[in-house]
């Protein structure tokens, strides 16, 4: 027992005739209102890194990262009495022009399990409103990762600003052959210039059905993370300072500080470098093979409606006319092309007022 003056702190409580247990409530009542101040500084101090763009559950994460166990309802309740909570989103607009008559192909990505960068890239387009004019970007994600791989601000809508962004991303990760691109079935990706880039390196083009973007999901999220985080928080006098920020805001933020929840709240530079690692050291990494099934992942229907024998699992007996045969192929999209059936082929083409079966 600690002294005070030769006094241990029991016998001052015996003498000034209060408890133990009293003494130390009071001495240390004034504690948690110390540690609500700390929790504020730091929430702060993300907010202003970030420039007000993370919400509360990825300032959570951040204050986890930096060592501090801090509730997100908590996190959330402080941010929104200091009015630190995130730009919200608007509203969204189409801007895909898909009513052509160029080959569309199939749909690759959906039946993908991706396991390592440059199996899949993303790629879409967006418009960006400044004071006189609107301009308009274009993307490349590696799906895998979350990571833009290449991007390209213009003026024009035409295949120029989407074949721009595609260079520079072949020419900074470099893919192997197999490598799928998807993305909507706008006329910019299915032009003959734009395909003929794509298979002069080997790359497969792959595009969604109509109404069905869920394939392009993750570049449509980061169209949003743009908008809502970036462009909407800012003013811009003109294309060249927008490029500036939009430059500073991919590959310095995004790429590399941003945490992302599809990755375990980890930037997705940092994602892949951890990947990269665990395949050194002999664990599925950054660059291994992707598979492919022939049925979307969750949707291997039941014809009896039945559920599986065990939490739920589909009943993988299938129809006594049609079963099912769920087998894997064994090649790699990230090395050579899948093997097509003859009667098979990569593309669809749509001729005006005729549907081919």
């Amino acid at each position: 027992m600690s002294l005070q003056g030769g006094l241990s702190i029991e016998r001052m409580c015996m003498l000034a005739r209060v408890s133990r247990a009293g003494f130390y409530r009071w001495l240390t009542a004034e504690a948690p209102r110390e540690e609500e101040m700390e929790v504020r500084a730091a929430i702060h101090e993300v907010a202003l890194e970030r420039r007000g763009r993370y919400g509360y559950r990825r300032v959570s994460a951040e204050l986890r990262r930096r060592g501090m166990v801090v509730n997100r309802k908590r996190v959330a309740r402080l941010m929104r009495e200091d009015n630190l909570l995130a730009v919200q989103p608007r509203a969204w607009v189409q801007t895909t022009d898909s009513s052509h008559e160029l080959t569309v192909y199939l749909n690759l990505a959906a039946r993908m399990r991706l396991t390592g960068i440059n199996q899949l890239w993303v790629a879409d387009i967006t418009y960006i409103r400044l004071r006189a004019e609107f301009v308009y970007l274009a993307v490349v994600l590696d799906a895998w990762s979350r990571k833009v791989v290449g991007w390209e601000l213009g003026r024009t809508l035409a295949a120029e600003l989407p074949i721009a962004a595609l260079n520079k991303a072949i020419t900074e990760r470099k893919p192997p052959p197999g490598l799928v691109h998807h993305s909507d079935r706008g006329v910019q990706y299915a032009c003959r210039e734009y395909v003929r880039l794509l298979e002069g390196h080997g790359i497969l083009p792959s595009m969604s059905r109509p109404a069905n973007p869920y394939d392009n999901a993750s570049c449509e999220s980061f169209m949003r993370t743009l908008k809502r985080e970036e462009i909407y928080a800012n003013a811009y006098r003109d294309l060249e300072e927008l490029r500036a920020h939009i430059e500073e805001f991919i590959e310095h933020y995004y790429n590399r500080c941003r945490l992302h929840s599809a990755l375990g709240y980890l930037p997705p530079e940092e994602f892949e470098q951890k990947a990269a690692g665990s395949s050194l050291s002999g664990q599925a990494g950054a660059y291994g093979a992707a598979g492919m099934s022939f049925f979307r992942h969750g949707e291997i229907y039941r014809w009896d409606n039945q559920p599986g024998p065990e939490h739920g699992e589909p009943n993988r007996s299938g129809s006594p006319a049609h079963p099912i045969d769920e087998s894997l192929t064994s090649y790699s999209l990230a090395g050579c092309s899948p093997a097509v059936p003859a009667s098979a082929s990569l593309a669809i083409d749509y001729p005006q007022g005729e549907v081919t079966p």
